[in-house]
Parts: structure tokens; C-alpha cells; sequence
């Protein structure tokens, strides 16, 4: 049943698309694919969404490590932002609201009274457009977006684009940029993978060993929003400066890990390695950007997912770099404000190994 109502809402959404103007083409969910040898990466332009990561284990044994859906349409119902890419921008704005240049924007609220991931039709719940798409050595593909001025309640019109690319022997850059066109905006985009070195259905990620190059988090209320402080990781749950498993501490922080970590150095950065001991399999994240959420999918409720598996809490994790959450109205953390005339850039590389 719940299949059939996900196809009616794509076939809805598709007839609304067309009839709307006679101009505007037909948009459609499509699935791309990305191949380097055994290492093969599954995208759609529907909220330029990861839908697999497969590759193989220390024994050469292949395996979708990405938490997904079976199909399209449960992405387009669903509300895990399973591989999507998450703007304009991601995480929490306290009270759905800001105030830039003296003018106060009043945003579309969709975690109780805060706004998260953009509002309710953030960048993860449209259709994007292919800009470019090449195979060969070092495949990649790059989507594009237009954001209108207004929408979900941010200001100006932004351009942006991802490329997802295999740059390397199991190596997955993202590439994210943004242009406002108009007026100065807030931008922090993230890439929300739920990550199973194990394998998508291998249960949890709880025995998974974390290291997270970060030496301070920014604390939070009990509706995650930033108290605006920010403090050391030493003799916390949150220290992951030395490898440890993710369930080793867990039962001390209340509901599981949604924290923003703030990464040590400046630039191009080693933010994080996770490696599932069981498969050998290991990711070394790299980022160009102050923060990363770690996020041990504490949302998950009996999920059905990929091949009718069911996800329950802590089935995946996300490590999902970004600029400091709720910035906007915390004036002592980084600026995530841009103006025209300037371009946001955010790198990401994941580099696979077993």
C-alpha cells in the first residue's frame, strides 16, 4: 500500500510539473551511475541523492554500504534524507528565523518551531537538473540547482552545483559550490549518506570504530539547537580523538550522537575514519569546511529500506561536514553568509580502503 501511494505522489508531482506551464519540460526522477572497476556509485537528480556505494570487502566480497530505499518513490515521501544533499542550509536555525543586513527572514518551520535541512522542501526534496555527466577514467557527474529568491524564506537567487566524482581507486569526491545572484544569503550544504561499512543490512554500526580529528564541540539544547559555546571534547563521551567504537559510550548521551564537531586545522583537512573491524572495510574523510555533524541515525525507526530491509536506530551513520549550525544567529561562530559576487565551495573526499 505504502508503495502504491509513493507512486501516485511521483506521478502527481510529474502531472503538476507538466501542467503547469506549457513551457516547462516534463522533470522526472532518473538514476546515474558512477564505475570504477568493482567500485560503483548509484546517484539520482531527485535531491542529487547517493542511492548506493558498492564496493568490495577485505576478502573481495561486494557490498552497498549506503542506507537507502528500494526505488525512487519512497525518497520522494520519506523524510531520512537518505544520500541526499541537504541546503540551503543544513542543521537546525533556531526559532526558524534570522536576521541579515537588518532585515529579519522568517523561514518555514519543520522541527517544532526551528527550521532543519533547508525547511520542508529544502535541496533534498526537488528535482535537479544534469549539468554535465562524463564517464572514462575518472567519472563524474554535476547537478545543478536554482534557488529562488524566497524560497523556504531565505533571500536572493543562488545557483549551485555538486559533482560527485571517483577521482581516485575507491576514492568519492563531492564538490559543492553555491553563487548568489541578488542578495547575501546564508549557505551551508552537507551531503546526508547514511554510511554501513558493513554493509547496508549488516544490523549496527554500533561495534564500527570512529576517530574524529576534532578537539571541541558546540554544545546544544534539548531541541539541538547550538547554545552558542563551544567546549572540549576531554573526559566527554564525545572524545573520539583516539579510535574508539561507536557503542563504547553511546548509553552517555542522551538519545545517541547529534553533535557538531569542530575539526582541528585550517583548509583541506583529515576530519574522520570509520573502519567495520568484521568486513575490513575503512573510509578517511576529508573536508575543506570548520564542522562535521556525527550522527548515529538515532531516528531510525523500523524504516523499510533497500530489499525490504528494515533499519532500526543505529542501523547507519552520517559524518556530515558543514559549517556550524544555527551560525546565522551566533554571530562568534564562522560566517556561512555569502554575497554576490563570491562562491561557497565545499569539498569532500571519502577514501575507501580494505
Amino acid at each position: 500500500m505504502a508503495t502504491a501511494r509513493a507512486l501516485l505522489f511521483v506521478l502527481f508531482i510529474s502531472f503538476t510539473l507538466i501542467c503547469s506551464s506549457s513551457s516547462t519540460p516534463r522533470k522526472t526522477a532518473r538514476i546515474y551511475e558512477l564505475r570504477k572497476g568493482d567500485f560503483s556509485i548509484k546517484l539520482t537528480n531527485w535531491g542529487a541523492t547517493i542511492l548506493s556505494v558498492i564496493l568490495p570487502d577485505s576478502k573481495g566480497n561486494l557490498a552497498d554500504v549506503a542506507l537507502g530505499y528500494e526505488g525512487i518513490g519512497p525518497y520522494i515521501n520519506g523524510t531520512t534524507n537518505f544520500g541526499a544533499l541537504i541546503g540551503r542550509v543544513a542543521n537546525r536555525i533556531a526559532g526558524s528565523r534570522f536576521v541579515l543586513n537588518g532585515t529579519a527572514h522568517r523561514l518555514y518551520p519543520n522541527d517544532g518551531k526551528n527550521s532543519l535541512h533547508g525547511g520542508h522542501r529544502g535541496f533534498s526534496r526537488v528535482f535537479w537538473t544534469v549539468d554535465e555527466k562524463v564517464d572514462g577514467e575518472f567519472p563524474y557527474i554535476t547537478f545543478y540547482y536554482y534557488s529562488f529568491d524566497g524560497e523556504q524564506g531565505f533571500p536572493g537567487d543562488l545557483n549551485v552545483f555538486v559533482t560527485y566524482k571517483i577521482s581516485g581507486p575507491y576514492e568519492l569526491s563531492v564538490i559543492m559550490k553555491a553563487s548568489p545572484r541578488t542578495k547575501a544569503t546564508p549557505v551551508n550544504l552537507a551531503q546526508h549518506n547514511y554510511w554501513n561499512l558493513g554493509g547496508h543490512n549488516s544490523g549496527s554500526i554500533l561495534s564500527n570504530k570512529v576517530q574524529i580529528f576534532a578537539s571541541l564541540i558546540t554544545p546544544v539544547d534539548e531541541n539541538l539547537i547550538p547554545v552558542g559555546s563551544i567546549s572540549s571534547v576531554t573526559e566527554t563521551p564525545y572524545d573520539f580523538l583516539k579510535p574508539q567504537t561507536v557503542g563504547s559510550r553511546i548509553d552517555e548521551v542522551e538519545g545517541g550522537y547529534d553533535i557538531n564537531y569542530v575539526v582541528n586545522g585550517n583548509g583541506m583537512k583529515k576530519v574522520a575514519i570509520v573502519k567495520d573491524e568484521r568486513s575490513g572495510r575503512q573510509f578517511e574523510l576529508w573536508s575543506n569546511q570548520p564542522g562535521v555533524q556525527f550522527y548515529t541515525g538515532n531516528f531510525l525507526d523500523h524504516v523499510e529500506g533497500k530489499g525490504g530491509v528494515i533499519y532500526e536506530k543505529y542501523a547507519g551513520l552520517c559524518l556530515e561536514t558543514q559549517g556550524f549550525p544555527d551560525s546565522v544567529n551566533h554571530l562568534q561562530f564562522p560566517s556561512q553568509i555569502v554575497n554576490p559576487g563570491e562562491v561557497y565551495k565545499h569539498d569532500m573526499v571519502f577514501k575507501f580502503s580494505f
